[in-house]
């Protein structure tokens, strides 16, 4: 049986979308500069500040809106990076139990208030790994992580600089925790991009 990606179009090689591009190279033009307005967008949203999964598919939803008729929606198949070598994420069929049982371990430990700098930085590691695992999206899991953890690093009282992730360093750090369970990459680069706010 062949395996058919009910989210990929075949006539442009690229994921079926809102947009009317005609091939996958205008995709990859048109769609951030389509999700950069509607983050910019997202202040006027007020998606409330729930720190729980319904919050991050609501930030996915704003972000991809106009761009893929499935924003904001669980994926509906197993997926992994590009990459012949790489290991899949969370199974479909896992991922509201997960997303429930990482959302709730965030909950006790108060959404990480009140920590200081090096303990912030070591949970939101694990957080970031345990949420890049489940992976709930067909697309763009790390930008709607992005803006989900700087809204609750925000509200803990620090800020994190993305602009400072430099090339590959993100994908490499979340790739090495995934698959060895060795947090000190994402470590050493949230120790980089996060500061406390005065």
């Amino acid at each position: 049986m062949v395996f058919v990606d009910p989210y990929f179009d075949k006539n442009i090689g690229d994921l079926k979308n809102l947009l009317g591009v005609k091939s996958s190279e205008e995709l990859k033009k048109v769609e951030p500069q389509i999700v950069f307005a509607n983050e910019l967008e997202l202040a006027s949203v007020d998606i409330p500040r729930t720190n729980d999964f319904n919050e991050l598919l609501l930030i996915h939803k704003q972000l991809f809106k106009g761009v893929y008729d499935w924003a904001g929606q669980i994926r509906i198949i197993d997926i992994k990076k590009n990459n012949a070598d790489a290991e899949f994420f969370l199974i479909v069929g896992k991922i509201n139990t997960a997303s429930d049982y990482v959302f709730a371990e965030l909950d006790k430990e108060r959404n990480l208030q009140g920590l200081p700098k090096d303990e912030f930085i070591n949970r939101l590691a694990y957080f970031y790994d345990q949420l890049n695992y489940i992976h709930p999206f067909r697309e763009g899991n790390g930008r709607a992580q992005r803006v989900f953890w700087t809204r609750l690093a925000k509200d803990a009282n620090y800020e994190i600089d993305w602009s400072l992730v430099v090339g590959d360093e993100n994908d490499e750090a979340s790739r090495i925790a995934a698959e060895t369970m060795d947090l000190s990459k994402l470590e050493v680069m949230f120790a980089k991009i996060v500061k406390a706010l005065e």
